[in-house]
């Protein structure tokens, strides 16, 4: 079996070359590495290349939602998306071949079937598309047969937006079948490059998924018209089947708090928030405008047909006993 390996929007590592080879080589391996570089990202779905959703406010009070690839979007509310080796929201990442030793044990928590069943929209629908798939076409997702933990760091919450995370997850978790956990609160801040193994802040497990209200002050990729980014890191060995291991989720603050004063504030945040946990879980946008996942929210009405569907089909991902 191939080491473990790691692909995501955090920067990439390699052994330092000896002096000699820096004076003689630097210009030429300076070109090389900026090549193969670009090269993996395109191949393999790197999410600096592939695009990292944002969530952006409109200009007006009345302003769509907008989600979109890249950062900078200065349109429109602009949510982000989830996956880190795959589609993202950055993780550091760690050089093809490493041990075990850098990954937690395997299986934490992992049963022999589905925690829980996603439940069957009523309605059947093709407008989904999934951040990224395996060799065989199946969705890269999360284990269906181990729990998702998650965090919250809430010191800069809005005064009643934790029910809105709550409620969001709660649809969620219908939808998909995954089973959420609630680890409490955490003091740990968004970073592009969040460790997916936090030994000493979190056990010898998988750090779970972090949901953070924060600043564009503290979290830069959150600055201008961007309300909030989000993405997940998936694994996998060598040429094997990719899962998702953790995930992270940024909210702006103040501008959510802006927000809810207004009209029908409170529909358009959780309706942020849904599209961003969508990405999360391993949607992609879609063309569809009646789809939450299609990159403008035009009204708070949660998920449609297209996006259950989608969800639907992520919560029969593989159980994954060898992560």
């Amino acid at each position: 079996m191939d080491g473990p390996e790691f692909r995501d929007r955090g920067p990439r590592h390699s052994r330092p070359a000896t002096a000699l080879r820096v004076v003689r080589n630097l210009a030429a391996a300076a070109v090389i590495a900026g090549g193969a570089f670009l090269a993996a990202g395109l191949i393999y779905g790197d999410p600096r290349f592939t695009g990292l959703f944002e969530v952006s406010r409109g200009a007006g009070q009345n302003a769509g939602q907008k989600a979109g690839h890249n950062a900078g979007h200065s349109q429109g509310t602009d949510l982000p998306s989830g996956l880190r080796s795959g589609r993202e929201s950055g993780q550091p990442a760690v050089p093809a071949g490493e041990s075990r030793a850098e990954t937690p044990p395997p299986g934490l928590e992992e049963q022999d079937n589905p925690l829980g069943s996603p439940r069957k929209p009523e309605d059947a629908s093709t407008s989904y598309k999934f951040l990224a798939t395996n060799d065989d076409g199946s969705p890269v997702g999360y284990s269906p047969c181990r729990p998702l933990h998650y965090v919250v760091n809430a010191a800069l919450a809005p005064p009643g937006a934790g029910r809105l995370v709550e409620d969001s997850i709660r649809t969620i978790s219908e939808a998909t079948g995954i089973t959420f956990i609630n680890d409490g609160p955490t003091s740990e801040a968004s970073s592009p490059t969040r460790a997916p193994y936090q030994k000493e802040r979190y056990g010898d497990r998988w750090a779970p998924l972090l949901i953070a209200w924060t600043t564009p002050e503290q979290a830069p990729q959150l600055k201008g018209p961007v309300i909030g980014t989000g993405g997940s890191t998936h694994f996998s060995f060598g040429d094997g089947p990719k899962s998702f291991v953790t995930g992270s989720l940024e909210l702006d603050a103040p501008q959510i708090a802006e927000d809810l004063d207004r009209a029908e504030g409170a529909a358009y945040a959780t309706a942020v928030i849904l599209h961003e946990l969508g990405h999360v879980m391993g949607l992609e946008h879609v063309d569809d405008p009646a789809q939450l996942m299609y990159p403008e929210i035009g009204s708070p009405a949660g998920l449609a047909a297209g996006d259950l569907n989608g969800l639907y089909e992520l919560g029969h991902a593989q159980c994954r006993k060898d992560l």
